[in-house]
């Protein structure tokens, strides 16, 4: 990023900056945009051509893309360096974010291990102390990413520790990117064992006693390995002290039988081996093997894709399933292996009205119930009793909750939109909760409401919206807000507290999350209701959660931004499009934004369930046409301010989408509205960013944003 104008011009700004609390016309910024070329690409769809100009930018090894990435951000940060207000949102997101973050501890064999970062580091430390001859103040370091690079951009994945404890399978990240390596370690020496297995992607790593380890990858790709399509996943064991090359292979890669996602999981009594094959993100198979036999088959639980159910604990050949088969708010069943079939499932902790979630520690159960995306905790033991509620602090998000079978305290976490995260103790028999770690962070609280609204969306389906503020606050129209969703993938949106957010409201502004259908707030059925041909629900639920917080003087279209990431990247991407005249400011990050060819990049094809294809038949095609972001970019339109963010080695959603959506805007918006694109380098889909990075990236959208609704100067004054 480029700072130098910035050092020099703020210290002349600062007063500007800390005095002025009015609202003023924003002065608009000329924007030089490079010159995108076209070409005459053009795909034939049953019968139809649609013609793709920007086709070119999909090459993500091509010296022409790296050009165009490099013109795109001078331009970005030309403009961006002209709002008078960036750097003095930079140092209070730095100032509020520098506290010590602690997570709740976990033992592996003769150690308790913790994560902690002391404030502004790149990436979290892992530490550790000796069980029953220490506690956290007496830790050392165990393992710190910050040492991986200098720049913080090679970050800690997925852990995981033999039986005993004395071997760390660890994964690393580069650049952000899907692809890790697995390195493994002794615990006690802290030295690396030996080669670091590469080029694996969606992977979990479960340990066969202290002898080796499943995990999942796919074949190295031909060509662009952050572009190239990916789509037979396969699981393999390594020994400890073998080279990866003789990994032996454990399921998937027969052409018959494609699979996406494949993962494998060992019991903790390390009897049985549990394999869950994928075709989409959405429901699985279910095969399990009993390992205590020698060279014993697999045996099918489920030969079908038609629920999400997988192995949730076992006592001896007791098996405990957690399945939306025929529940779709999912319910725990008990089946005995030797005959694991759904006929012989009996239901354990039965569906309820509410969608369910499961942990298990302490010799317990805990089945965590969203009630319209509030968490309700209860305790079973293991013959389904229910011995207790769990007392929550209030109104929000509750987590965790596991640990092994013989450890009675078991760890949780609580928050909401305007309360930090915090840390409970619970004993698991007599369930008494106690604070174990409050956050550290300076703000506090009780100057900020969150209240929960049900709006009507387009069909007349009620929609749960959660508002967050100032308390105090005047419904005058005139207020910031933020509209954020997803809507999508069965992922559910609860409260959970954010520092960038904590910085937006203290500048008055409002955060608003809409829990659109498509997600999972209400299970498969409130899932179902917004894919494929039912995808426009979540733009009409987004949209009518914009009209909502207008209508009831919350904001106007003038301090209005909408905002989502990903799938909801999709969602910004096609609401300002059906709908440009709703908001003033659209933040679409890492979106799927062309869904004609989504799915030939990576891993697409496995959302399929979410979206369909435009090659299902012509009836899906015209639907995906219909809504297209990239598609649908109408010359003569003015669009809403747009700040599309992405990053280089995103390969979950390429940054071809951003760019090529981008680049339709630049080239037929109407009028003074500017259509930037912020392209991070060395920086992925999200996972593993610096919190360098992270910290630089809110002061350029949120300065974005507040001078694109007006403000010259912040809405409140920042104390330096």
């Amino acid at each position: 990023m480029n700072h130098e104008k910035i050092a020099l011009t703020f210290f002349s700004l600062s007063l500007l900056v800390a005095c002025g609390n009015d609202k003023t016309e924003k002065k608009d910024i000329v924007v030089s945009y490079p010159k995108t070329k076209t070409v005459d690409t053009i795909d034939t769809y049953f019968g139809v051509e649609v013609k793709d100009p920007y086709r070119w930018l999909e090459d993500d090894r091509s010296a022409e893309t790296e050009a165009w990435v490099k013109a795109e951000n001078v331009a970005t940060n030309t403009y961006l360096d002209q709002i008078p207000f960036r750097e003095a949102l930079k140092n209070r997101l730095s100032k509020l974010w520098n506290y010590e973050k602690v997570s709740a501890p976990f033992n592996e064999g003769d150690y308790t291990y913790f994560y902690k970062n002391d404030g502004l580091q790149n990436q979290s430390v892992l530490y550790r102390f000796k069980k029953g001859g220490g506690d956290s103040k007496t830790a050392t370091v165990f393992l710190d990413p910050n040492t991986f690079k200098e720049d913080g951009t090679v970050s800690l994945g997925a852990i995981s520790f033999s039986k005993n404890g004395k071997i760390l399978a660890y994964t690393i990240s580069e650049g952000g990117s899907d692809w890790r390596k697995i390195l493994i370690m002794d615990v006690e020496s802290k030295e690396i064992m030996e080669d670091a297995l590469i080029d694996v992607k969606f992977t979990q790593l479960s340990w066969y006693k202290n002898e080796g380890f499943y995990y999942s990858s796919y074949d190295k790709p031909k060509g662009s390995e952050l572009s190239a399509k990916t789509d037979q996943h396969k699981v393999y064991y390594h020994k400890l002290g073998t080279v990866q090359s003789t990994d032996e292979l454990i399921y998937g890669g027969t052409p018959e039988e494609k699979h996406r996602y494949i993962y494998a999981n060992v019991s903790e009594d390390n009897k049985y081996l549990f394999i869950s094959p994928r075709v989409s993100t959405s429901g699985n198979k279910l095969l399990i093997k009993d390992l205590s036999v020698p060279n014993s088959e697999f045996v099918s639980i489920l030969d079908h894709t038609d629920s999400d159910t997988g192995v949730l604990e076992n006592e001896g050949s007791k098996l405990y399933l957690v399945t939306n088969l025929n529940a779709p708010n999912k319910k725990i069943v008990t089946v005995d292996a030797a005959n694991p079939k759904p006929e012989h499932w009996v239901d354990f902790i039965p569906e309820t009205e509410h969608v369910l979630s499961i942990s298990k520690g302490g010799g317990y159960f805990y089945a965590t119930y969203m009630v319209d995306a509030i968490s309700k905790v209860k305790q079973y033991d293991y013959s389904g009793k229910f011995i207790r509620d769990i007392e929550l602090p209030g109104l929000g998000t509750a987590s965790g909750f596991g640990g092994k079978k013989e450890e009675k305290t078991n760890y949780f976490s609580f928050t909401n939109y305007n309360t930090p995260v915090t840390t409970y103790a619970l004993n698991a028999d007599s369930g008494v909760v106690e604070v174990y770690r409050k956050s550290a962070i300076t703000f506090n609280s009780d100057d900020f409401e969150s209240h929960q609204v049900f709006y009507t969306s387009k069909d007349g389906t009620k929609i749960p919206m959660i508002i967050t503020h100032k308390k105090g606050l005047e419904l005058n129209g005139e207020n910031p807000t933020i509209l954020y969703g997803y809507g999508g993938f069965n992922v559910s949106l609860t409260p959970s507290f954010s520092t960038p957010n904590a910085v937006w409201m203290e500048q008055g502004g409002i955060y608003a999350v809409a829990n659109l259908r498509g997600g999972g707030e209400y299970g498969k059925a409130w899932h179902d209701a917004g894919t494929q041909q039912k995808k426009q629900n979540v733009f009409d639920d987004f949209i009518a959660a914009a009209e909502y917080l207008k209508a009831q003087n919350y904001t106007s279209t003038k301090y209005l931004a909408i905002r989502g990431g990903s799938n909801g990247g999709l969602l910004v991407g096609a609401t300002m499009t059906q709908r440009p005249d709703l908001a003033q400011v659209a933040l679409p990050a890492v979106g799927v934004l062309d869904m004609l060819r989504y799915h030939t990049f990576t891993a697409g094809a496995g959302w399929a369930y979410d979206y369909g294809t435009a090659e299902d038949n012509k009836a899906m095609f015209e639907y995906l046409k219909g809504y297209s972001p990239v598609h649908n970019v109408k010359p003569g339109v003015e669009y809403p301010a747009t700040l599309v963010t992405t990053g280089d080695h995103d390969d979950r959603v390429v940054p071809a989408h951003s760019f090529k959506f981008a680049a339709e805007l630049q080239s037929k918006q109407t009028g003074s509205n500017p259509t930037l694109i912020r392209i991070e380098t060395d920086a992925g889909h999200g996972a593993g960013t610096p919190i360098s990075k992270t910290i630089e990236q809110y002061a350029d959208i949120y300065g974005f944003t507040l001078f694109n609704m007006g403000f010259n100067k912040l809405p409140v004054a920042i104390e330096e």
